[in-house]
């Protein structure tokens, strides 16, 4: 608590970085159905009025984060920081094309494609089928990452949250920091605090969690909900 402190002493010279799924919002089994709590909204409306940056940085596209969230005031960036790199671009052809060659359920996210399991009827089945995508994807050069539930198809750039947050920061010259995230993507932001003045990692823990991520936490809180009471301690 003293870190968060710390940060909510000087917020005109800190950053608010936040995933979206899983951390604002509770993980449903689809997608689409996902919802930021109208508790979470109103609270990054206070923190956007408060502090020199707030951004949510998603697995999903910006302007499907935007949708779901809801907040003006907020930097959207999607794809995992992706929409960032213009080389991403290039590879939209071969994402899509690798991905319609897979039987099973795509979502499109643009830059990258995700093949979800969590309503799988024989979730081992799923998984060792999914492996084998991954493998093949990595035979035409894509980069195969699974999360919760989840294996995502992504291009071969070194883009990822961490870099966005780099950029975000760089661009604001702020070099105070929280992020908090749920899944393997966000260890990525986790890296990102190195060398900050002053970072706070905060991992939104669940039996899905990785466990890396987790032990590389300053801070840990079992749900969204909980995330939400650590926030207005800001």
């Amino acid at each position: 608590m003293d870190l968060l402190a710390r940060l909510a002493e000087a917020p005109d010279r800190a950053a608010i970085l936040l995933d979206v799924d899983g951390t604002l919002a509770p993980i449903a089994r689809r997608p689409e159905d996902a919802a930021v709590p109208e508790g979470a909204r109103e609270e990054l409306s206070r923190l956007v009025g408060r502090y020199a940056l707030v951004a949510c940085i998603s697995g999903r596209t910006g302007e499907d984060a935007r949708r779901l969230v809801a907040v003006e005031g907020v930097r959207y960036v999607g794809s995992h920081g992706l929409e960032l790199a213009p080389e991403a671009e290039r590879w939209r052809p071969a994402i899509h094309s690798f991905s319609s060659g897979v039987d099973w359920p795509v979502e499109d996210k643009g830059l990258t494609v995700s093949f979800h399991y969590r309503q799988a009827e024989d979730e081992a089945a799923a998984l060792e089928y999914l492996e084998e995508v991954a493998d093949r994807a990595r035979a035409v050069g894509l980069v195969p990452r699974f999360g919760r539930k989840v294996l995502e198809i992504r291009p071969p750039v070194h883009a990822d949250k961490g870099t966005a947050i780099q950029k975000l920061l760089d661009e604001s010259g702020l070099s105070r920091a929280l992020y908090a995230g749920d899944d393997t993507t966000d260890l990525d932001a986790f890296r990102a605090l190195d060398g900050l003045e002053l970072g706070v990692r905060v991992a939104v823990s669940s039996d899905e969690a990785p466990g890396d991520l987790v032990r590389s936490a300053d801070l840990v809180v079992d749900s969204p909900a909980g995330l939400l009471e650590l926030l207005k301690r800001l």
